[in-house]
């Protein structure tokens, strides 16, 4: 019994070592690039394995009252298929509305599957599941408890996309939750977000996605006109889909966000819920900050969902502020916008955080993008966002309370694991 409690003990010191020490990749360019550069296209796109598609059209929709009808719109007009994967999908008004239209569109013959995570969408299950089914659609959860899968426990879908007949799909970071669509918790306003409609040949990459985990869920491979209908260009936006899964610590995802960031000549602008980039990333924005490059970073303010992660974020934003990164906290509301905008050019959106659990741990999905138009658009969003926040200043942040600057060394294990 002695040997095998000392055996237990070592096994739980190496699981912890392993969750909370395991290094990040030390990630950087092997040699100076810029974003404008001829190659630098196909670089991306090659170091990511991701198809570049020209000819889509962006529509950009600020916050839930814009973009919830627009979903709805589209999905009350499908007359092929419908394909959903969230990773939040909760009971409500907001979400109502998405059972009544997917219902009443399965009813009339639409194909209408959907994916929901079985942690983030939990308390979906029971009577809205057993209604959507009952009208015909096919639901699947993600990553279900079971004993022989606990090992990818900490694996979820953080997707959150949409497409109708295989040719329109909306992508960004929001899911299907009333705090989206209008004010919650006594705050004056509902939560800031950003997704985007694509039209467009990237459209069929973006169903692709949605198949990966409906195939994990179930086995069913999805072919044919209905999902995967041929696409004619229909804008003006060079795209590609970064899509990420946790095979391995390095993804797409991560790789993107390097390279877009250490290419930058002019500006970079993020805007993310949860803002605890690694060390290599940390670096890189103080090299480019000392290059001259502008850095400017929107993070949630005390309104944040998740408190424990805000104190976590500040206590790294000392060298960062030194080093001349500009952070600002967003008022009044939770803002979870996840937009990458580099130098007026190249766009990155969808649901990966600037955290160690996007980067390494979940399913995401981005959409990057190269138009100076749509650049000019997320932009003006941006620049109405700082307005609504407040900047912290290197003074600002070495004055924070006392019981900040104690608990902060505490609660440094979600770098790895948020």
């Amino acid at each position: 019994m002695t040997w095998l409690a000392v055996a237990g003990a070592v096994f739980l010191g190496w699981l912890v070592l392993v969750f909370l020490f395991t290094p990040g990749i030390n990630y950087h360019l092997a040699r100076r690039t810029s974003v404008h550069a001829d190659d630098f296209l196909y670089t991306i796109q090659s170091t990511c394995q991701a198809a570049l598609h020209h000819g889509n059209r962006i529509t950009v929709f600020a916050d839930g009252p814009a973009f919830y009808p627009a979903m709805l719109d589209a999905i009350r007009k499908a007359k092929r298929s419908i394909n959903m994967e969230c990773y939040i999908f909760q009971g409500g008004k907001t979400a109502d509305q998405f059972l009544d239209a997917l219902a009443e569109r399965s009813r009339n013959g639409v194909k209408v599957t959907i994916v929901v995570d079985a942690i983030g969408s939990f308390n979906l299950w029971g009577r809205p599941v057993a209604r959507l089914r009952a009208a015909g659609c096919r639901i699947e959860s993600y990553q279900r408890m079971r004993w022989y899968s606990l090992h990818r426990i900490n694996n979820r879908t953080h997707r959150e996309l949409l497409v109708v007949d295989g040719e329109i799909a909306f992508a960004g970071g929001a899911g299907v939750a009333d705090w989206w669509a209008f004010p919650t918790d006594g705050r004056p306003r509902a939560w800031r977000d950003t997704m985007i409609r694509i039209e467009g040949p990237v459209v069929a990459a973006l169903q692709g996605v949605t198949a990966e985990n409906w195939l994990e869920c179930c086995g069913e491979i999805l072919t044919g006109p209905d999902f995967f209908p041929d696409l004619k260009p229909c804008g003006q936006t060079t795209a590609f889909v970064i899509k990420s899964s946790p095979s391995d610590r390095a993804t797409a995802s991560r790789v993107t966000f390097q390279l877009l960031i250490e290419g930058a000549d002019q500006a970079v602008r993020i805007s993310t819920p949860y803002f605890l980039p690694d060390f290599a990333l940390r670096r890189a924005l103080l090299d480019m900050a000392k290059r001259g490059v502008s850095i400017i970073v929107i993070v949630p303010g005390a309104a944040t969902d998740q408190r424990w992660v805000r104190l976590a974020s500040r206590r790294m934003w000392g060298h960062l502020l030194r080093g001349g990164v500009r952070i600002f906290e967003f008022r009044d509301a939770m803002t979870h916008a996840k937009v990458l905008i580099v130098d007026n050019l190249w766009v990155v959106m969808g649901t990966t955080n600037i955290d160690n659990r996007s980067f390494e741990h979940n399913d995401e999905v981005n959409v990057a993008m190269r138009d100076p138009a749509v650049a000019d658009r997320l932009l003006q969003d941006y620049e109405r966002d700082l307005a609504a926040s407040d900047e912290v200043t290197l003074e600002r942040w070495e004055r924070r309370p006392l019981w900040e600057k104690i608990v902060g060394p505490f609660v440094w294990i979600l770098e790895r694991q948020q």
